[in-house]
């Protein structure tokens, strides 16, 4: 056999649904192609229930999968949907024949159902039908005997199939009654159904003021309760604690408060006779999430909560212990359009269901999103509802029953919140697409750039994909630099590493704004103002950056040139401390004339081969400060690889030289020859006296001394330095060109140069005879005074021969 809901009939359906398009065209995203690859499923479809009643359809009910309806020929039908096929025919005809059924109210579990009766004629009392899910043989309670029932506000919280718990009964005169009703068999001491029964409340206060719908719900964790009751053009609101729960009946105690206290109420004026409560909620046993008014002007909503400290609404009246509905609106109806007579609430719809057909509009922007005309031989639509716990949707005309499907309705609810600038509510409705979720960006962006808050439409412009050449444009034209920094520091974060075109040219060009404001405020002279601060500590916090950092050490010819070209010297050189690029930074100073900076840069750094590098240029320009730092460094240089740049040095600078090269080797123990030499040669130009010291010091032991004796005395010939010349002939063993050339200066330095040679008497002898022959003409006695203390014999026999040859002469 066919199941009950195997076959369904598709009717004349029109779907307005939102078109997911680009929202600003003029500026697309780059990187994403809107495409559909097949037709889009309707956010709602209807099905047709393979179900033909015998009669007309008068009432349906449905909750946790269990539907109910009723026929204009008083049979009950009750179907099971997890087992459609089994149907249970209940035949409540022997309590209609002067009552007709008013309303079904089915409780959320599906165990319990109450059936309101109302009189054909006025002589007949209304009444109410009892029938648990357990049986098929409907009770009357006899207390509502006369009591039009036309709401019941069941207990969420109630999870029994053996009672109601403590429920609501609203009447057609305004009456609200609390009971609680048991099956029969589990009644103790109890001659009806009812545990008990009592008025609790009068909304009408005796105008007949019917109630349309009553609700109330426990706050979790608390003992509050609130009530919203509603009439045809009032809703009303009762908040308060019960103190004792095991006292019945329980909410007589929240609506003790309003026995003196006028009970809160906003009113919609209206000439119908029916209003609709409906909720929305989280979950089926959690608190409502949203509250809907069927009134005549249109639909009031509200958003509920219930906090310590309540929202004032505006038109309620007498606004105190007041439950929170916030956000509240009247979602008005389509033009030239009635009242519904009923309708249900989806997550972000509500659907409208009229005598021949079923509109769905957004709660979002109140705009029409569905369309739905049925066919005319189904009758008339009677109502729509919704399962509380399952969430399915139900419709129904006198001759069909029908039940919508919704797909994925939040599909296109990101650019209604986009519309309305709810742009964070947008993005999480987006379901992960990132063609959207650019969409939203952009739209976000230009918000933000249209209200002149530059920097916080720069952030969200760079997580988008548009292009990036026309936002930087759109910050260029309005000249907020700032924002552009924003944007493409931003931007930068979203490359990877192998994007090194991209990132080079935004760090450089972030460099280059930053320079350009540094730049601008040090020709003000505010180099000590607080912005130039800021915008110090921004540039350095940039360059810290990992990608940045290596885009500068890939390109530092060009950042450097750019710096340079800004004339910060500042930034140079911190960025090339930073980068350990020292010889860059020396350089720059040397080419700027800035030597003494250069030379503390040098000094700064404890790599030798900068010194040997700059030394040359830096001890011309400032010989003194250079030859100070190169002592300073001691035995960390070598003084032969300095050699180079200390013999370019003019006789401005040689007194500096020399300074350093007498450190060499007094304080150093250098022994090497080339910087003897060089010392020696500027002693022989600079600085004779000094020459003979350091000969003298050198000593007579030529196999001991650490300078070039022909090299020296070459020079000395060159220079005319006598003196020197015959010191370093002696030190040859050129003893008889030393005594010859010592002669020339001075007899002393002769008779000094004569008595050199220690070990060997005779050439002693013959270089005194020079000295002899040379002093002939000289007093004789004068001459024998000189000489030195030798050996009584030699010297009286040299006298006698020094006599007899002068005498001869």
């Amino acid at each position: 056999m066919t199941s009950l809901l195997d076959q369904y009939e598709q009717a004349s359906q029109r779907y307005k649904g939102t078109v997911a398009t680009a929202i600003r065209p003029e500026m697309s995203t780059t990187g994403f192609i809107h495409m559909k690859l097949e037709e889009e499923t309707p956010i709602f479809s209807k099905q047709k229930v393979n179900f033909s009643p015998t009669e007309r359809i008068t009432h349906l009910a449905v909750s946790s999968d269990l539907l109910i309806l009723t026929m204009a020929n008083s049979m009950l039908l009750r179907i099971d949907l997890k087992q459609p096929d089994n149907r249970e025919e209940i035949d409540l005809s022997k309590f209609t024949t002067h009552l007709k059924i008013l309303e079904l109210f089915l409780d959320p579990l599906g165990q319990h159902l109450i059936i309101s009766l109302t009189p054909k004629n006025p002589d007949n009392p209304p009444e109410i039908l009892y029938l648990p899910r357990k049986s098929n043989k409907p009770k009357q309670p006899g207390k509502f005997k006369g009591y039009e029932v036309t709401a019941v506000g069941w207990n969420y919280r109630n999870d029994y199939e053996t009672t109601t718990g403590p429920i609501l009964l609203g009447t057609s005169k305004g009456l609200i009654f609390e009971t609680e009703i048991l099956p029969e068999g589990d009644r103790i001491f109890q001659s009806g159904l009812e545990q008990y029964w009592k008025q609790v409340f009068d909304i009408g206060k005796g105008d007949n003021t019917p109630i349309t719908g009553i609700e109330f719900h426990r706050v979790p964790g608390s003992e509050k309760y609130f009530v919203l009751v509603t009439t045809p053009d009032r809703v009303y609101q009762f908040i308060g604690y019960v103190s004792n729960s095991d006292e019945k009946p329980l909410l007589q105690q929240v609506f003790n408060n309003y026995l003196t206290v006028a009970e809160a109420f906003q009113e919609i004026p209206s000439s119908l006779k029916y209003s609709k409560l409906q909720f929305l909620y989280h979950s089926p046993k959690g608190l409502p999430r949203i509250f809907a008014w069927l009134t005549e002007p249109g639909i009031f909503y509200a958003q509920v909560g219930l906090g310590r400290t309540f929202t004032q609404i505006k038109n309620w009246i007498r606004p105190v212990r007041r439950l929170s509905l916030t956000n509240n609106q009247l979602l008005q109806y389509p033009s030239s359009s009635l009242a519904p007579l009923s309708f249900v609430l989806t997550e972000f719809h509500a659907l409208l269901l009229y005598p021949d057909h079923v509109r769905g509009i957004s709660m979002l922007n109140h705009e029409l999103v569905f369309e739905d005309y049925y066919n005319e031989s189904f009758g008339k639509l009677v109502s729509i509802t919704k399962d509380p716990i399952k969430g399915t949707i139900w419709a129904f005309a006198e001759r069909a029953v029908f039940r919508y499907k919704v797909t994925h309705e939040e599909r296109n609810v990101w650019q209604v919140y986009v519309e309305k600038g709810e742009f964070e509510l947008a993005k999480k409705y987006c379901r992960d697409n990132p063609a959207h979720v650019d969409q939203v960006l952009v739209k976000q962006a230009e918000m933000y750039f249209n209200n002149k808050q530059y920097e916080q439409s720069a952030l969200h412009y760079a997580e988008t994909q548009s292009s990036f050449e026309e936002i930087a444009l759109k910050f260029l034209q309005v000249w907020e630099i700032e924002a552009l920094k924003t944007f493409l520091i931003k931007k930068l974060e979203g490359f990877k590493s192998q994007d090194k075109t991209q990132v080079t040219m935004i760090v450089v060009w972030v460099i280059e704004l930053f320079l350009n404001q540094l730049g601008v405020l040090r020709d003000k002279g505010e180099v000590n103002s607080s912005q130039y601060s800021i915008l110090q500590k921004q540039l350095d916090s940039f360059l810290t950056h990992k990608e940045v950092k290596e885009c500068v050490m890939n390109n530092k010819s060009t950042i450097y040139d750019l710096m340079s070209s800004h004339g910060d010297k500042h930034n140079l050189i911190r960025l090339t401390i930073m980068n350990k690029d020292f010889e860059r930074v020396i350089r720059h100073h040397i080419n700027k004339n800035n030597y003494l900076e250069a030379l503390d840069v040098l000094k700064g750094q404890n790599k030798k081969e900068l010194f040997y590098q700059f030394t040359p240029a830096l001890v011309q320009a400032i010989p003194k400060q250079t030859i100070q730092a190169l002592i300073a460094q001691g035995r960390t240089l070598s003084p032969n690889k300095l050699l180079p740049a200390l013999v370019t040095c003019d006789d401005d600078q040689a007194g500096e030289v020399i300074r350093y090269l007498e450190f060499c080797i007094h304080s150093l123990g250098c022994q090497q020859q080339a910087i003897h030499n060089y010392l020696l040669s500027l002693y022989a130009k600079l600085k004779p006296d000094k020459l003979m010291q350091y000969l003298a010091m050198q000593g007579q032991d030529s196999t001991m001394v650490c300078y070039d004796i022909h090299y020296a005395l070459r020079l000395c010939r060159e220079l005319g330095l006598s003196e020197a010349c015959v010191q370093l002939s002696a030190l040859l063993g050129l003893w008889e060109v030393a005594v010859d050339l010592a002669l020339t200066v001075n007899v002393d330095l002769a008779k000094q140069t004569a008595n050199m040679p220690q070990n060997d008497t005779e050439l002693r002898k013959k270089l005194w005879l020079k000295i002899v022959k040379f002093s002939a003409q000289s007093n004789t006695a004068l001459l024998c005074q000189g000489l030195p203390q030798l050996e009584h014999r030699i010297m009286a026999s040299f006298c006698k021969i020094l006599e007899a040859d002068y005498r001869e002469r």
